[in-house]
């Protein structure tokens, strides 16, 4: 179906140009913008948990967990009963890349400065007062997240358009950018 193959065409663009050995989606995360992707594809429509996951064959518990988070921040609505399941709260082209990924995951880190311990504290670097790379890598950490967050699912959905045009890309001011 169309919506699969934006997500392998997304997966595929993600994994090639955006740092593959350091950002990757959790599977949970895939499988909320799939499952965000068959909601929007079925808009007005609720569908349950079995029915999503059978289509994408996914682990029903894991996807039902997905969406309990999802719904808790917002971003589906869940309805209980005989003829229940989860809708989109919110139209496609509200929804971004961004808000799915901190829901289920918190915001992208790049270098163990960015990650925290198990009290919620920054992780402590002895070279950090001189780092050569945190302030570059920094600077690419806010890129992608500004990606993530200007990147609709509605843009996703778009097969008219390139990969590289579902994106808006943040743009560098030429005093901004780092030269070699």
């Amino acid at each position: 179906m169309l919506w699969n193959q934006i997500h392998t065409k997304l997966v595929r663009y993600l994994r090639r140009t955006l740092l593959p050995s350091m950002l990757k989606l959790t599977k949970r995360t895939e499988y909320g913008l799939i499952a965000l992707m068959h909601l929007a594809d079925r808009e007005g429509e609720v569908l349950s948990v079995r029915s999503i996951g059978e289509h994408y064959s996914m682990p029903q518990r894991l996807l039902a967990q997905t969406l309990q988070d999802l719904s808790h921040v917002g971003l589906v609505q869940s309805q209980r009963g005989a003829g229940g399941g989860y809708s989109l709260a919110q139209p496609a082209d509200a929804i971004t890349l961004g808000a799915v990924v901190r829901a289920l995951e918190g915001e992208p880190g790049l270098t163990t400065c960015h990650e925290l311990d198990a009290m919620g504290r920054s992780n402590v670097c002895e070279i950090e007062p001189m780092c050569p790379t945190r302030s570059p890598l920094d600077r690419l950490r806010h890129g992608i997240w500004a990606l993530l967050q200007s990147t609709t699912l509605q843009s996703l959905a778009d097969s008219s358009l390139a990969p590289h045009q579902m994106f808006a890309l943040p743009s560098t001011a030429p005093s901004e950018m780092v030269t070699s």
